[in-house]
């Protein structure tokens, strides 16, 4: 997705606002006061809130692609299942409001692009995930007991509700620390013995 300049920097003032007032403050109104142009200005560069939204789903979804596509990999799957994770706790920390886009609550489920870029996201994350999970079962790091379908489910819930968890105390706890532990737990219970 190619933004100017000026997009971005709506897409993360829109992030902030996000992170500070929720779903209810982020208004074409307030998001232009954030900005410090008129309304008007505002609407040369979006339509609405929900094209705000998607294009700021859309970006996270490219950046993710692309951050995971060039993590280092080595012949560990298990190392680069920790390396994985370790990106994506070290982005979100670094950019909190991402996950207060993600996790919000009342972002407008009827909006159909807003749904599609939700579901992008997750697929982006599964096909990364599940190529790790089904290296590290045939080459007997991880074990094939469950399906590797299911173990990425179980693995994303786990990322999910760590990084809920850190949206509702208000990112009140080291994401880095906290993913970190998750990480060496989920290993545990994924690699054979």
């Amino acid at each position: 997705m190619e933004l100017s300049t000026r997009q971005l920097e709506i897409v993360e003032a829109a992030g902030r606002l996000l992170t500070t007032s929720g779903l209810c403050g982020l208004t074409i109104k307030n998001l232009a006061n954030e900005m410090h142009f008129s309304e008007s200005a505002l609407y040369r560069y979006f339509k609405s809130k929900e094209e705000i939204i998607v294009t700021l789903l859309q970006y996270l979804a490219d950046n993710i692609d692309e951050r995971l596509q060039n993590i280092p990999h080595t012949d560990r799957a298990d190392e680069n299942f920790a390396a994985l994770f370790r990106d994506q706790f070290l982005f979100f920390k670094e950019k909190p409001f991402f996950v207060v886009a993600v996790f919000s609550d009342g972002l407008p489920e009827e909006n159909r692009l807003i749904n599609e870029m939700i579901q992008k996201l997750i697929q982006i994350k599964v096909k990364y995930l599940n190529t790790i999970i089904n290296d590290g079962q045939q080459n007997g790091i991880f074990t094939s007991e469950v399906e590797s379908d299911e173990l990425v489910s179980i693995i994303m819930g786990a990322f999910q509700l760590q990084m809920l968890k850190w949206r509702i105390s208000h990112f009140q706890f080291d994401i880095m620390e906290a993913g970190e532990k998750m990480i060496q737990s989920l290993l545990t219970l994924i690699k054979k013995p």
